[in-house]
């Protein structure tokens, strides 16, 4: 068994590898909000740096419009080698997760009217799990000492996926922008059934990305 100085000698060598290996939200170039996109002082996540927001009543909005989501094609994307069809198998799962969760606030609609608002999705970037060092990541004792401080830090676990996308929100009458963020989700470093599958995580990090709209919108 591996001494504990051992272990986080070689927690502390995981850590720099995993900081150079994820990729962090950027504003993206090809977002129609880009130009509107501005450092937040207030996310001290760093998982939701670039934001756009106006005062908003959303109380007098009662209906929401979900377009498909969008896939960035940008090359300041960040889906590394990730196969087309992931891509799509994330976006889909990205506008039906993000359209059950707002019917806990709003009616889905299919035209504009004055109490409606438009959502339009994109999914910028994701990272995959590794199928074997994911896991194993989990229950091997370096990679626990690393995910333990990486949860105590809020921060992404190692050889664990993500998800990188853009929201922004329209009056669906006036096409005024409210409200536009980038963020990045991932689940919780000590999240160890989140880390089989390649794709789980991702869905993790989708629903997280739901949950964190509709909060913003009450």
């Amino acid at each position: 068994m591996k001494s504990l100085p051992a272990c986080l000698a070689l927690a502390a060598i995981s850590l720099a590898a995993a900081g150079c290996a994820t990729s962090e939200p950027m504003v993206y170039q090809g977002l129609a909000s880009a130009a509107q996109l501005r450092p937040d002082p207030s996310d001290s996540s760093g998982q939701a740096p670039f934001s756009y927001k106006v005062s908003v009543n959303w109380s007098q909005y009662n209906k929401i419009i979900v377009e498909p989501a969008s896939i960035y094609r940008g090359k300041d994307s960040q889906f590394a080698d990730m196969s087309e069809e992931d891509k799509q198998t994330l976006a889909r799962y990205m506008h039906d997760k993000f359209s059950s969760v707002l019917t806990q606030r709003y009616s889905m609609a299919a035209a504009p009217d004055p109490t409606t608002l438009r959502l339009r999705l994109t999914l910028a970037g994701a990272e995959t799990t590794n199928p074997v060092l994911g896991p194993a990541s989990h229950v091997d004792i370096a990679g626990g000492v690393y995910n333990t401080v990486q949860a105590a830090r809020g921060k992404q676990g190692s050889m664990t996926g993500s998800a990188t996308y853009a929201v922004e929100i329209y009056d669906s009458t006036s096409n005024r922008l409210l409200l536009a963020y980038v963020a990045k989700q991932y689940p919780g470093a000590l999240n160890l059934g989140a880390s089989f599958g390649s794709l789980k995580a991702s869905y993790v990090a989708i629903d997280k990305g739901a949950a964190d709209l509709l909060t913003r919108t009450r």
